[in-house]
């Protein structure tokens, strides 16, 4: 048996593999909020539209290297 997992026993999602970073594609404030570890609530959501509308896509790199 081999020690490198596959997708049959890494089937599941965890919060990290489905952030988006901005090298797919833009980063939304819902993924800003969710590199800062916080949940998602309408008042985050909005101070990271704000954040993101400042800083542009370097707004997630306070967060994630």
């Amino acid at each position: 048996m081999s020690d490198v997992p596959d997708e049959r026993t890494w089937a599941f999602k965890t919060a990290d593999s489905s952030l988006h970073t901005g090298s797919e594609h833009t980063v939304d404030p819902e993924d800003l909020v969710m590199a800062s570890g916080r949940d998602c609530t309408p008042e985050l959501i909005e101070k990271a539209r704000k954040a993101l509308e400042e800083h542009g896509p370097a707004a997630v790199e306070r967060y994630l290297p």
